[in-house]
């Protein structure tokens, strides 16, 4: 498997600063575990990880960087996890997947993560609560997108889901049959391309305090390891991005926030 840190930020208000130096801390906090719950042994020097360099204040450049450096990774390599950052590299990261399987005549699918819809109106290069706008409005299929867990949605993203008809999947489904869910997900997924991004908002704000805007009311920490598990064994999963985990301010919350960005993709190698 192959590792990519990608410390890139875009925020209106500064509230995903300290995201940019997740990669290096959730990767530090893999050291610490031993072995995966299926007992596979993690050895991070034995590793394929890379890093795509970055100036966050120059956003042309950012974009153009992060997706050439994903599209090579997508035509090179079986499959991926990129470490955030915020939400606004998988932007560039998933188009650069949606060209791939473009250029190789395979059909994409893209499971979302995320306590928020993330589709408010987009600036040229969306910020981490536009990104997903942004890429239908680039073209990437709606119907072949699946957003789950998300919680908290504005006005105007509601009208943009449903007028796109996006695939939902609310917070009480899970809870109600994880198993259910996780089936929904997989008959999603079949025989299609799959790109699966992860906000740490996800999950419960007990569980993952350190994001940019922590929601009440998440996935709990196993049931959402429980579904990464069942995820990770889609054989046509070509990327992974982890994104959302603020390092500084997880420095106030013994790390915790972190050290689930760590196990989950513990359970990714």
């Amino acid at each position: 498997m192959f590792i990519v840190k990608v410390p890139g930020i875009n925020s209106s208000d500064g509230s995903t600063n300290g995201c940019e130096r997740s990669g290096e801390a959730v990767i530090k906090e893999l050291r610490k575990i031993n072995t995966n719950e299926f007992g596979k042994e993690i050895n991070v020097d034995a590793l394929d990880i890379e890093e795509i360099h970055l100036d966050n204040s120059n956003l042309k450049l950012t974009e153009k960087l992060i997706y050439d450096n994903s599209l090579e990774t997508f035509e090179t390599k079986p499959k991926t996890v990129f470490l955030g950052g915020d939400g606004s590299i998988t932007f560039p990261v998933v188009k650069a997947f949606f060209d791939y399987c473009k250029n190789s005549g395979s059909e994409p699918r893209l499971i979302v993560f995320d306590a928020h819809a993330d589709c408010k109106k987009p600036k040229e290069y969306p910020t981490y609560e536009e990104w997903l706008r942004k890429l239908v409005d680039s073209g990437f299929p709606a119907r072949n997108i699946l957003l789950v867990g998300a919680r908290n949605f504005g006005k105007d993203e509601n009208s943009f889901i449903e007028d796109n008809k996006m695939k939902i999947v609310k917070i009480n489904s899970i809870t109600e049959d994880i198993h259910e869910t996780c089936d929904t997900i997989m008959e999603f997924s079949s025989g299609k391309e799959l790109y699966v991004s992860i906000d740490a908002d996800v999950l419960d704000q007990n569980f993952a305090p350190s994001v940019p805007k922590p929601e009440i009311g998440g996935l709990t920490s196993r049931e959402f390891l429980y579904i990464i598990q069942r995820i990770n064994k889609i054989k046509n999963l070509r990327g992974i991005d982890i994104v959302g985990i603020n390092m500084e301010k997880d420095k106030e919350n013994k790390n915790i926030t972190v050290k689930i960005g760590a196990k989950i993709l513990s359970e990714l190698i």
